[in-house]
């Protein structure tokens, strides 16, 4: 007597059949398969949510919305599918569907139209360049959008001030002060920030005068950063686990100054000129033996700079 498969039991195939291409890197071929599983067994969520979690990392939104919708349909309280839910809605601007999605979550999002306006607090976010990754903090203005709040270096493609879509995801951790939080990656920029991304080299001055520079450039609507102190090269395990932890790795010196430089930094400004005044302000005030050198755009700002 053959043996016979109940709906449920052929739905949990395809479901397994999708993972396993998935991990394979067949997305399409996972798509199918989860497409399968629901087409028997329309009630289960989790091809649903596995189906919305690949059109996620596509920046497949309005796909991605649907599946996620789907499967918190089937099951109300599934919280990987509400978060996915209210990323979605949050980088198609469906504001009504996100505050949905965040409150069945359990967040307590205040009533209003238009984006969410909900405050987290000060995150680590890794953004992500052709050339490189970076880990850099940010002002978590909603569960699912930050504002850059380093300057970050070029390689990344990222400046100071861009709003960025990222994941609910924990993929490793920092120190804030003594308190550890979650990194979180970017999926998407938003919105460009007006800021470009300048560099310059100063020799002849401690590291009291460069925070000093630093400190002058707050005070105006431009940023700076020390990077030769700020950055810190991690391998993948470490920038993904715990850099601070006691399995950390040794990853050498990297960027080192004498007591009176090299200093490389970064500046975010929305003008050259309104850079290049700070600049030699501090140096005519504070540091007149201070050398600049080389200083450039190195990112220019959207059809600026």
């Amino acid at each position: 007597m053959p043996l016979r498969i109940s709906k449920a039991g052929k739905a949990t195939a395809y479901n397994e059949l999708g993972r396993r291409r998935d991990d394979e890197g067949d997305q399409d071929g996972a798509l199918e398969a989860y497409a399968q599983a629901s087409a028997i067994h329309p009630g289960w969520a989790v091809p649903w949510y596995n189906a919305g979690l690949i059109h996620k990392y596509r920046g497949e939104w309005a796909a991605s919305l649907q599946a996620n919708a789907r499967a918190v349909q089937c099951e109300p309280g599934y919280e990987g599918a509400l978060w996915n839910l209210g990323i979605a809605a949050t980088a198609l601007g469906d504001w009504a569907t996100a505050r949905r999605a965040w409150r069945q979550y359990g967040i307590g999002i205040p009533d209003g139209e238009g984006p969410v306006d909900y405050f987290v607090g000060l995150t680590p976010i890794r953004v992500h360049g052709d050339e490189g990754t970076e880990v850099v903090w940010a002002d978590r203005i909603d569960p699912a959008r930050a504002i850059l709040r380093n300057v970050p270096t070029p390689a990344c493609g990222h400046r100071y001030g861009d709003l960025v879509l990222h994941d609910g995801a924990p993929n490793g951790y920092r120190l804030r002060g003594e308190r550890e939080v979650a990194v979180f990656d970017a999926l998407e920029l938003i919105a460009p920030s007006e800021h470009a991304t300048y560099e310059v080299s100063v020799e002849g001055v401690s590291s009291e005068d460069i925070e000093a520079l630093v400190q002058r450039f707050k005070t105006v609507d431009t940023f700076a950063e020390n990077w030769t102190d700020s950055m810190e090269v991690l391998c993948r395990a470490c920038s993904e686990g715990r850099p601070h932890g006691e399995g950390r790795h040794n990853h050498g010196e990297g960027e080192a100054a004498g007591t009176l430089g090299p200093w490389r930094l970064g500046i975010a400004s929305r003008e050259e000129a309104g850079a290049r005044r700070i600049l030699d302000e501090w140096q005519a005030a504070t540091a007149p033996k201070a050398v600049l050198h080389g200083f450039r755009c190195v990112l220019p700002a959207p059809r600026r700079c």
